[in-house]
């Protein structure tokens, strides 16, 4: 038997709430904090159904289902699991054990909050307002606006330094273009794009990629961590975690960041296995990050040769740490040995690059020649006009 959503005196819809654990003091707790809330009258279910139960639970249609974590822990999240499978329900747990490692385990189940006992006055008020969001966001969803532009970047050889460019110019492009954009560090199982923007994350790109099949914007959202510039960011781990890059994961994760991003910009390192994901697809904008080295430019001219002969996705070379005439090689060579011209050319500046790298400072927040080029890139990016350039005063003349 199905149950419809209660009304308050206004008339406006309340969500109907079902507390689920077999303790009935943290139960009646969690019931004497939703007095007032946007709820009706709770339904209490003094036990942890059976997962062939859940089924049944399901069909009520709860709005919220707020589940006691601390009585059995495991059945707790076997049900969380089972229930956010096949219910749109908000699932919430509650414990008096905060558990940083839990709250992880519950949040990879599927529960959208996780609340400690005992309760602020405002902490369940606050959940259930997120839950009234949420639920009239499934009834009425938003047109669909057009998906985010991609931006890949992607090194011939390892220490070609994609982190460094990729990070610098998704700051940038948020920056000039003023719109939202996202930084996704793919370079599992080493990437650095946190410790050289000075971040610390709680999760990381491995916890979206482990849970694809249950991510959505609001789950991605709790992932991300921001920098100061106003850019979002997904990290790499903090540590070596064993991640397999299936390409349904890759996906998912790329088509929920570009539906809540106009900007998606992916650092990949050198990995070759993400070239039959998502990644290269025929909208992406792929930078190929080499130098100018033997072993770079024959990296280069395999990796064109084998995923780019047709031009296909759009592809542009960044000759990084670029001197003329670099090791005897002019650009001719240059040219001859990519099969086609660099679209960009990042100038060597070493001394300046480590400097602000220790301090964990965005090289564009610098008036530095590398700054130059990269806000060009992101300008030309976003479909800006190019940066003027600065006229040298020479002292004397008028």
């Amino acid at each position: 038997m199905a149950t419809y959503p209660e009304t308050d005196a206004l008339g406006a819809n309340l969500l109907s709430v079902a507390l689920i654990g077999p303790d009935e003091r943290s139960r009646m707790a969690v019931a004497d904090a939703l007095l007032g809330c946007t709820s009706g009258v709770p339904r209490q279910l003094p036990f942890y159904p059976e997962i062939d139960q859940v089924s049944k639970l399901i069909d009520l249609n709860f709005d919220v289902m707020i589940i006691d974590l601390d009585s059995d822990p495991e059945a707790a999240l076997d049900l969380v699991e089972a229930m956010c499978a096949d219910s749109p329900a908000t699932v919430m747990l509650y414990s008096s054990v905060a558990d940083s490692e839990l709250m992880i385990r519950c949040m990879r189940a599927g529960a959208r909050e996780f609340l400690s006992l005992p309760f602020a006055p405002s902490t369940v008020a606050e959940a259930m307002v997120r839950a009234s969001v949420r639920r009239t966001a499934i009834r009425n969803p938003t047109p669909k606006r057009p998906d985010g532009k991609l931006h890949v970047f992607f090194g011939a050889k390892g220490g070609s330094g994609v982190t460094t460019l990729a990070s610098n110019f998704a700051i940038s492009l948020a920056r000039e273009s003023g719109k939202k954009a996202l930084l996704i560090d793919m370079d599992l199982p080493f990437g650095d794009v946190a410790l050289g923007l000075g971040l610390t994350a709680s999760y990381s790109v491995a916890d979206a990629l482990q849970n694809h099949n249950r991510l959505d914007g609001n789950f991605l959202s709790r992932l991300l961590v921001k920098h100061e510039s106003g850019l979002s960011v997904l990290t790499a781990p903090g540590k070596v975690v064993r991640v397999q890059l299936t390409t349904d994961a890759v996906n998912k994760l790329l088509a929920v960041a570009r539906q809540d991003f106009e900007y998606v910009v992916i650092d990949t390192g050198s990995r070759l296995d993400l070239t039959a994901t998502g990644l290269f697809e025929a909208d992406a904008v792929i930078y190929l990050v080499t130098q100018v080295g033997l072993t770079e430019l024959r990296n280069s001219n395999r990796i064109i040769s084998e995923f780019f002969a047709a031009d296909f996705p759009k592809l542009e070379i960044v000759l990084n740490r670029y001197m003329p005439a670099s090791l005897g090689i002019d650009e001719e060579h240059i040219t001859k040995a990519l099969t086609r011209r660099a679209q960009w050319k990042i100038p060597d500046e070493n001394g300046t690059v480590r400097k602000l790298q220790n301090t964990a400072t965005p090289l564009v927040l610098e008036e530095t020649n590398i700054a130059r080029v990269i806000r060009q890139m992101a300008r030309t990016a976003c479909g800006l006009v190019a940066e003027p350039e600065k006229k040298k005063r020479i002292i004397g003349l008028f």
